[in-house]
């Protein structure tokens, strides 16, 4: 009955410590985030991707997926539910993308946000909205391997046939060639250098004497560079004699001020006197001429005076005399 009674106290505490340990794992795991979900779908395998696996946006943690199955719109493609949390910025231009971690294979989902926004996709059948879902790196080169596979193959057969028989002895006539020509430019450069050393060094040997020609030439030069300096030196000087204080310059332009202050005196004051004279001569003169006149009408008047004159016969307003009884 003990033994009994030890083994029922042993399972109770056993069921307690387990029931312990599956409370503080709640505890522990307990999530109050709050997410909002969105679905993915592809046309493209998802291998490696797991319910609860991590969703990211641009590297940070922020949901999770939910759920993976079929898509009931569109026959053949998968559907992805994630759960992301509400702080995430999602936004017109935000996309999806399989990423993959490290070389276990197993995939996360990455948001990430487009230069552009993206084409809005109607919601699926539970009503979530959708976001979209591009292909992932590996997809594109696993559709791009059958194509790989026969460019290589392709390049594969070229090289075949460029190392074939007729192109290896090719290759050997080819470097027969270069080694025949090689030779040939050896013995160039040695009839070269024959040819440098009999003719050239002579030709060194009279480099000595067009060098003190040259010297001579230089120093002809430097004595003419001199003389036009000391030209130019003079005729500086000349210059600022010229125009030096009290210079002919100078007296010049004093010379010509004084000429044209007299001009200007010759203006205001000689000429309008001579004009006056001229004027008074120009009067007299037409007194002068019409004296004469009355003179040469009158000549009695120098001795009668200037009265008038007894018309003649054949003169307006003569009158014969009358004879006396």
């Amino acid at each position: 009955m003990e033994n009994k009674s030890h083994a029922m106290a042993a399972g109770l505490f056993v069921v307690l410590v387990a029931a312990l340990l599956a409370g503080l794992a709640m505890w522990l795991t307990r999530d109050h985030s709050q997410y909002n979900q969105y679905e993915l779908t592809t046309k493209d395998g998802i291998g490696g991707l797991q319910p609860q696996a991590a969703v990211r946006y641009k590297g940070v943690p922020v949901g999770k997926v939910v759920h993976i199955g079929f898509d009931p719109q569109t026959s053949g493609n998968v559907l992805i539910r994630i759960a992301v949390g509400t702080e995430t910025p999602i936004s017109p231009t935000t996309f999806a993308v399989l990423g993959y971690q490290g070389v276990t294979g197993l995939a996360h989902v990455q948001l990430d946000d487009a230069a552009e926004p993206q084409p809005q996709l109607p919601p699926g059948a539970s009503g979530l909205p959708r976001l979209w879902l591009k292909s992932s790196p590996l997809s594109m080169l696993a559709d791009q391997g059958p194509a790989l596979l026969g460019r290589v193959d392709e390049v594969t057969r070229r090289l075949n046939d460029m190392l074939g028989d007729e192109n290896q002895q090719r290759f050997s006539s080819a470097l027969e060639n270069i080694a025949g020509a090689a030779a040939s430019v050896r013995e160039l450069s040695a009839g070269v250098q024959q040819t440098l050393s009999q003719q050239l060094d002579p030709a060194l040997a009279d480099i000595p004497a067009l060098t003190a020609d040259a010297r001579k030439a230089l120093q002809s030069l430097d004595q003419a560079g001199r003389s036009t300096a000391a030209v130019a030196d003079d005729l500086g000087q000349t210059v600022q004699r010229i125009n030096a204080p009290d210079g002919p310059l100078e007296q010049i332009a004093s010379g010509t001020q004084a000429l044209v202050r007299a001009a200007d005196g010759l203006g205001r004051t000689t000429l309008p006197h001579v004009s006056r004279a001229a004027d008074d001569v120009s009067r007299a003169a037409r007194q002068l001429g019409a004296a004469a006149g009355g003179f040469s009408d009158n000549p009695q008047s120098v001795i009668y005076g200037s009265g008038r004159a007894v018309p003649g016969p054949g003169e307006p307003g003569f009158a014969a005399p009358t004879p006396q009884p």
